[in-house]
C-alpha cells in the first residue's frame, strides 16, 4: 500500500505517517510547512526506522502536485493539509477558502486522472455546529459557526456530490473530536506556531513557564463546573483510526462518515487539573469572558467507528496529558 499523505509533516499527520509505517505502508508527504516542520518526519523516520519520500510543494501549485500524482503512482490519499485555526478564519476567511478549497480541487482532479480511488478526508466536529443534544452521531443536522468550519463542511459536500457521480471512488470522512496528546516517545507532537490557540499545547506551556497563566473562558455553561466539556482524543488513537479506515476502504465501502472521538467529555478545569497530575505541579488559571461561538458541549458517539472500523479510543485523559508534558518538557521551543 503506497499512501499519499497531503499535509503530512503536521499535527496529526505527522503521527500517522508513523502507524502507516509501523503497518508496512509505503509513505509519501506532500506538506508547504506553512505551520509544519520538515523536521518532524525526520523524527518519524527516527521512531520508524523507515523513510518517507518528502515534496515540500504548495498544493495550490496544480502541475507540481499533479507531478507528485505522475511520479508516485500512490494508491490511497488520506488528506490533512489546509489552514485549521478557528479564531484566524473569522478574520481572513478568504485566504482560507482559497487556500482550503483549492488545494483540495487540484488534488482530486489529480486523482481522477491519475485514476485513485481511495480517499480519507480529515474533517471535524466542527460540521455539527452547536448540537441539540450529546453524545453526537453521524446522523445529526449539519451545520457551521465559522470559516473554518465552513471549508470542512463544503468539501465534505463536494466529496458527497462526486461520489453520486462517480461510484467506483471509496471516501471516509473522518470527523475529529478534541485531539490531543503525542507520541509516546516524545520525539513528535504538537507545534504551532505563536501563541497557542488550543487548550492543551497552551496549558502545556503554562507548565513549561513560557507563558504566565491558563485563560478559562466562562465558567457558567451548562456543564457539572461550569466550565466548557468536550471530547478529547489521543492523536495516537486518532492516528490508528486513519490506518483502519484506509483498511475499511479495501472493502469498496463507497462513501462512508465517522466520528473520531473517545464518547467521554471532560471540562477544561478537568483537563487542567489532569495536566497537573502529569507536570507534577499546580498551574495558575483565571476566568475569562466566554469566547463567541463556543457551545456548552460536545463529545461523541463513537459507537460507528468501532463497529465498522473495529478501532476505538484506548487512551484516557491522563495518558493524553502526561504524553503532551513528555514532548513538551523534552522540546520546550517544538522542532526549533
Amino acid at each position: 500500500m503506497k499512501v499519499l499523505v497531503t499535509g503530512g509533516a503536521g499535527f496529526i499527520g505527522s503521527h500517522t505517517c508513523v502507524v502507516l509505517l509501523e503497518n508496512g505502508a509505503e509513505v509519501v508527504v506532500v506538506d508547504n510547512l506553512v505551520n509544519s516542520s520538515e523536521k518532524s518526519l525526520e523524527r518519524v523516520e527516527q521512531i520508524t526506522g523507515k523513510s518517507v519520500t518528502f515534496y515540500n510543494v504548495d498544493m495550490l501549485d496544480e502541475k507540481a502536485l499533479d507531478d507528485i500524482f505522475a511520479n508516485e503512482k500512490v494508491d490511497s490519499v488520506i488528506h490533512f493539509a489546509g489552514l485549521k485555526a478557528v479564531g484566524e478564519s473569522c478574520q481572513i476567511p478568504l485566504n482560507y477558502f482559497e487556500n482550503n478549497f483549492k488545494s483540495t480541487i487540484n488534488m482530486l482532479k489529480s486523482m481522477k486522472k491519475h485514476g485513485v480511488k481511495n480517499l480519507v478526508f480529515s474533517s471535524s466536529a466542527t460540521v455539527y455546529g452547536k448540537p441539540k443534544s450529546v453524545p453526537i452521531r453521524e446522523d445529526f443536522p449539519l451545520s457551521v459557526s465559522n470559516p473554518y468550519g465552513r471549508t470542512k463542511l463544503v468539501i465534505e459536500d463536494m466529496l458527497r456530490d462526486i461520489y453520486e457521480a462517480d461510484k467506483s471512488l471509496n471516501i471516509a470522512l473522518l470527523r475529529y473530536f478534541n485531539p490531543i496528546g503525542a507520541h509516546e516517545s516524545g520525539l513528535i507532537g504538537e507545534d504551532p506556531n505563536g501563541i497557542p490557540n488550543n487548550l492543551v499545547p497552551y496549558v502545556a506551556k503554562v507548565a513549561a513557564g513560557k507563558l504566565e497563566c491558563i485563560n478559562v473562558f466562562g465558567d457558567d455553561y451548562d456543564t457539572p463546573d461550569g466550565t466548557g466539556v468536550r471530547d478529547y482524543i489521543h492523536v495516537m488513537d486518532l492516528s490508528e483510526a486513519h490506518y483502519a479506515a484506509l483498511k475499511k476502504l479495501e472493502e469498496n465501502p463507497g462513501l462512508v462518515t465517522y466520528n473520531l472521538g473517545t464518547g467521554t467529555g471532560y471540562s477544561v478545569l478537568d483537563v487542567i487539573h489532569a495536566f497537573e497530575k502529569a507536570c507534577g505541579k499546580e498551574l495558575p488559571y483565571k476566568i475569562a469572558p466566554r469566547r463567541p461561538g463556543d457551545i456548552d458541549e460536545c463529545y461523541a458517539d463513537p459507537k460507528k467507528a468501532r463497529e465498522e472500523l473495529h478501532w476505538e479510543a484506548k487512551r484516557n485523559i491522563a495518558d493524553m496529558c502526561r504524553d503532551s508534558w513528555n514532548w513538551q518538557s523534552k522540546n520546550p521551543d517544538g522542532y526549533h
